[in-house]
């Protein structure tokens, strides 16, 4: 079911699914958040496999840093949820996956926010932008 999304100014954010039935988002939320106000003692430690992932993670992290530059940037592929193919950090590690675009620290395309500024950010780095977008 996709749901309709509303806000006036009475009634709050509201969904309206196919069905009709109105949900009030605010309301819900006001009657089922409870704040937690404890500290970070009940997580566990991280694992080995985490460590590892982090540090590789850190390691593209640091290169931007040094360069001011990003370790990678997709120019010939404007980003939807399905664009790239699942990209991984070191797969067998992963018990989640799904990073944004097909490696780590890779930055997608997302053209939506103006053709001319991408180009002009490709430029900066000295990469050009795929003739097809």
């Amino acid at each position: 079911m996709i749901p309709a999304i509303s806000c006036t100014p009475t009634h709050g954010l509201a969904l309206k699914v196919r069905t009709g039935k109105r949900i009030n988002v605010r309301d819900f939320i006001q009657h089922n958040y409870t704040p937690y106000e404890g500290d970070e003692s009940f997580l566990a430690e991280a694992t080995p496999a985490t460590t590892e992932l982090w540090e590789k993670v850190m390691e593209g992290i640091r290169i931007e840093n040094a360069t001011h530059a990003p370790v990678d940037f997709d120019t010939n592929i404007a980003t939807t949820i399905t664009a790239h193919d699942a990209g991984y950090i070191n797969q067998p590690l992963e018990k989640i996956v799904g990073l944004q675009t097909d490696a780590p620290l890779k930055r997608a395309l997302h053209p939506f926010g103006g053709i001319n500024m991408i180009k002009s950010s490709f430029h900066a780095y000295g990469r050009e932008m795929d003739s097809g977008i």
